[in-house]
């Protein structure tokens, strides 16, 4: 017979890829995983994995199990849900927020949370989207705040297996640059000028001489701004790393180079900044395991964003 705990496990090392990452996030030992996968492989009666030295790769058997075993889950969070529902949302909460939306909401997303119920125990973790699927269903979290980038271009969006999630709200990103007259963009021709917008049309490409402040390399926020110049037509390499847009901020107005910031994070800006509206949007939406989309504490924890929201951004998506 199939074990549930032991397709967990499976469908966990699915996404995470090594026995240890999995036996880490699941608070297990290296060598408890590999013992419960074993007993899976033996029950189901087929290889599940190939071992090739310390790395494992899932059969083909394998693969289709993994996709049997997210039907499986997803009709367990259904189940759970169904059981939730008409119950006062109560006991602990672990939510997952993004660090710039923690900094600005996680305060009165709180106050909220316990004002509308009593019995709610919010505990609020700071995660970056890109870990937030990973988290979601290992267990780690019950619900996320997370966000994408829009271009406009039509980049697909990459599926999470065994999430959902609801839109919140959306946000213009913006150009920081600084006042200081030492700092006006240079006007230098290119050696090999890319093609691209003229310099007065684009107010990225009137910048790509200047020092730039990018997030920490494999972020989606830092991808975001690297795609961004490389739609203007050039490649921006950092001279600060900064994942802070408070200190990004700052240091746009101490003329040290320019940044690309949200309007979560621009509410009010230091004297010496200013703010260019781009054609690029950060989308945030709340996701959970598939099947809980009905859950109560769903609606309650967008309710609770949506209060703790300043008032242009706590509209409907666009």
């Amino acid at each position: 017979m199939l074990n549930l705990h032991q397709l967990r496990l499976l469908r966990e090392l699915a996404h995470r890829g090594t026995i240890a990452a999995v036996a880490e996030a699941l608070s297990y030992s290296p060598s408890a995983v590999s013992q419960q996968l074993s007993l899976l492989e033996r029950n189901a009666g087929v290889p599940l994995l190939e071992r090739s030295g310390r790395r494992v790769a899932l059969t083909p058997a394998g693969a289709n199990l993994v996709r049997h075993a997210e039907v499986i889950l997803e009709r367990l969070e259904t189940a759970r849900t169904e059981l939730a529902e008409g119950r006062e949302v109560a006991a602990p909460l672990r939510l997952g927020i993004y660090p710039s939306a923690a900094r600005a909401l996680a305060s009165g997303l709180v106050v909220s949370l316990r004002r509308a119920y009593p019995r709610l125990e919010p505990w609020v973790w700071e995660v970056d989207p890109a870990d937030a699927p990973d988290a979601l269903r290992a267990g780690q979290l019950d619900l996320a705040l997370t966000h994408y980038y829009d271009s406009g271009d039509g980049r697909p969006r990459p599926v999470e297996p065994g999430i959902q999630s609801r839109p919140v709200f959306t946000e213009r990103m913006r150009l920081a640059t600084p006042t200081d007259p030492a700092m006006a963009p240079d006007q230098t021709p290119d050696p090999a000028p890319a093609p691209a917008p003229a310099p007065d049309d684009d107010p990225v490409r009137r910048w790509r001489h200047a020092p730039w402040i990018l997030p920490t390399p494999g972020t989606l926020c830092h991808t975001s701004v690297t795609r961004l110049c490389e739609a203007s037509g050039f490649h921006v390499d950092s001279w600060h790393r900064v994942d802070d847009y408070d200190t990004a901020l700052g240091l746009v107005a101490a003329g040290a180079g320019v940044a690309v910031v949200p309007d979560l994070s621009a509410q009010d800006p230091p004297p010496g900044v200013v703010l260019t509206p781009l054609p690029l949007r950060r989308r945030s939406e709340v996701a959970f395991r598939g099947g809980s989309a009905a859950h109560p504490a769903v609606e309650a924890f967008i309710a609770a964003l949506r209060e703790a929201l300043p008032t242009e951004l706590a509209t409907e998506p666009t």
